[in-house]
C-alpha cells in the first residue's frame, strides 16, 4: 500500500513557474513507476510526465515537453514537477499516481495510486 500526498499547487501568471511535489508512503517507493497526470474542468485525465523506478528513463507529453521536468528522490520517497513557462492551458487539478510495472505507461486506469490531487492556476 502507498499512500501519495501533492503539494505546492497554485495561482501563477503566464509565463511563470512552480514546482509541485508528491510525498509518498512506505518503505518500497523505489519499486512503483511514478507519474503526474492532470485534469482540467470537463476534460479527461491526462498524462504529464512519468519517470521510471532508477530514475533513469521518463517520459512528457508533448505539450509539456521542454517545460516541465520530473524528478525523484529514492531517499526521501518523493517525487516532483518542475513546472517552467506555464500557460493558461496547463491550469487543472494536478495528481501524482504510482504503478507497479517495469515500463512507464501512460494510461490512467493501469495506475495504482493516487494522490488527492492539486490545483494549478495560470492566469493570462
Amino acid at each position: 500500500q502507498v499512500q501519495l500526498v501533492e503539494s505546492g499547487g497554485g495561482l501563477v501568471q503566464a509565463g511563470g513557474s512552480l514546482r509541485l511535489s508528491c510525498a509518498a508512503s512506505g518503505r518500497t517507493f523505489s519499486v512503483y513507476v511514478m507519474a503526474w497526470f492532470r485534469q482540467a474542468p470537463g476534460k479527461e485525465r491526462e498524462i504529464v510526465a512519468a519517470i521510471n523506478r532508477s530514475g533513469s528513463s521518463t517520459y512528457y507529453a508533448d505539450s509539456v515537453k521542454g517545460r516541465f521536468t520530473i524528478s525523484r528522490d529514492t531517499a526521501e520517497n518523493t517525487v516532483d514537477l518542475q513546472m517552467n513557462s506555464l500557460k493558461p492551458e496547463d491550469t487543472a487539478v494536478y495528481y501524482c499516481a504510482a504503478d507497479r510495472r517495469l515500463n512507464i505507461v501512460v494510461v490512467p486506469s493501469l495506475y495504482d495510486y493516487w494522490g488527492q490531487g492539486t490545483t494549478v492556476t495560470v492566469s493570462s
